[in-house]
């Protein structure tokens, strides 16, 4: 029935701008803009995708990482000090040092609104 996660939706005060920078920094690519809305949809290589939309209200308080909810996305890369060391060279404030454990490596970053991103490393894939 079920078959998987298509997207994960973002509320931004500037879709257009952040969909820019998971483009610019991350390696996504725009596969969709809503021609009635500001609506964005980006796309990691591996296509999984961000439909950004248009925040309504007042910004939320500053993210608590272990906050009820949705606390990050978790982004995986096969070479973790190559796409760390990028990312710090683009100016990407990390929340967390690079950490491994059981075979896992990962760091904590934001994107430019405040939404926390998980850069993941695992030499073993879960099951």
């Amino acid at each position: 029935m079920i078959r998987g996660i298509e997207h994960t939706a973002i509320a931004s005060s500037d879709p257009h701008t952040l969909a820019r920078w998971y483009v610019e920094r991350l390696g996504f690519a725009v596969n969709y803009t809503s021609a009635t809305s500001k609506t964005v949809f980006v796309k990691a290589p591996d296509g999984s995708m961000i439909e950004i939309i248009e925040a309504g209200g007042a910004p939320r308080p500053p993210g608590d990482m272990k906050a009820q909810g949705l606390r990050h996305l978790a982004l995986t890369v096969t070479d973790f000090a190559a796409a760390y060391e990028a990312l710090k060279t683009q100016g990407v404030a990390f929340l967390t040092e690079p950490a491994t454990a059981g075979g896992n490596t990962t760091a904590f970053f934001t994107d430019p609104e405040g939404n926390i991103l998980h850069l993941l490393h695992r030499e073993k894939p879960l099951p």
